[in-house]
């Protein structure tokens, strides 16, 4: 394909940014290192791209109202508060017509919010557990489920606020654990049905029809990692805590349909130009939807995404070019004539 040089803005959270302000490195688990944005710029160079780095939101509406332009914005903004903080930087470029990469507000937002994104996806019919937001003490009683149950932040990711003892077998602990992400997290819990089996992420490129699963690991926990879950510890201790293992779907079924429910999810949810999908099986063996991740981490040789293409056998140059080209396609339909298209 033939790709036109563009002027490209990248944002992004810088994790030392926010860990000099006094951020707690948990608040900032999901922000991006200088290393993360160095490999995006690189590969967008390597395409024949102009980059300038623009940071976080605040910085992106500083240069905004400075007159700063690019033709498209590669965005991989986090948000540091509320259930629509992945929603802010594409908002905003919505504002000011700026062409981006990944997913819209809307999708961002149901998407963060778990108990939300299962619900839309359980009314499509695709398989996911059973599951309860609990926002306090007075909400307990509807969490009827039968233990063992699954606690966890109702919108969080790269695991904050899961560790072993997310898995509870009694009313006592469910309590616990529930006033735990309450107090620490200021936001629901999320409850769910404890799935016993293999758990699988999905990594997905493109948009739509066009959308096209990359590759798909399972994810194994080692005996010295944090038990039940792939919860934030084991994440960043994962050469240690935990096994990655390529999926053949074309000899594993449990594999070719958690491929298949994580390409239909994705698609259903709106999801836009790459991330991922996370599954994991329950005690029959079949994968069930666990969350969403339109928004993936990008870190070369760490982030869930770029592993998956490792194994693959997809450059992480193509990956970025995969995700470049499902964006420009939106914004530039065959036959176009736009400033971004030019």
């Amino acid at each position: 394909m033939e790709r036109p040089s563009l002027k490209i803005g990248i944002t992004y959270d810088l994790r030392d940014e926010y860990l000099k302000e006094g951020y707690s490195e948990e608040e900032t688990a999901e922000f991006d290192s200088v290393e993360t944005i160095e490999s995006i710029e690189n590969a967008l160079k390597s395409l024949g791209h102009s980059v300038a780095r623009v940071g976080n939101a605040k910085q992106l509406l500083q240069r905004l109202a400075k007159g700063e332009r690019w033709d498209l914005v590669f965005n991989i903004c986090e948000g540091l508060r509320g259930l629509g903080r992945e929603s802010v930087v594409p908002g905003l470029l919505e504002l000011y017509e700026i062409p981006y990469t990944f997913s819209d507000p809307a999708t961002m937002a149901l998407c963060l919010h778990k108990g939300w994104c299962k619900a839309v996806l359980r009314q499509a019919g695709l398989p996911t557990g059973d599951f309860v937001a609990v926002s306090g003490p007075q909400d307990l009683a509807d969490a009827d489920m039968a233990f063992p149950v699954f606690v966890k932040p109702v919108a969080e990711g790269t695991g904050k606020g899961i560790s072993a003892d997310s898995r509870v077998d009694n009313q006592e602990a469910l309590g616990r654990e529930c006033e735990k992400i309450w107090s620490s997290l200021g936001q629901p819990a999320l409850v769910e049905t404890y799935l016993p089996g293999r758990e699988f992420t999905v990594g997905i490129l493109g948009t739509g029809p066009l959308a096209r699963v990359i590759g798909t690991l399972e994810v194994r926990l080692r005996p010295q990692a944090q038990a039940h879950a792939y919860s934030l510890h084991n994440k960043e201790h994962w050469k240690d805590c935990v096994e990655y293992l390529k999926v053949h779907p074309e000899k594993d079924d449990a594999g070719a349909q958690a491929e298949s429910v994580a390409l239909s999810a994705w698609r259903l949810l709106g999801c836009r130009d790459g991330g991922r999908m996370d599954l994991r099986c329950d005690a029959a063996g079949n994968p069930v939807f666990i969350e969403a991740n339109p928004l993936a981490g990008l870190r070369p040789g760490y982030s869930d995404l770029p592993l998956v293409c490792e194994a693959a056998g997809l450059p992480y140059e193509d990956l970025i070019a995969g995700i470049l080209d499902s964006a420009m396609a939106r914004y530039c339909p065959k036959g176009a004539e736009t400033r971004s298209c030019a």
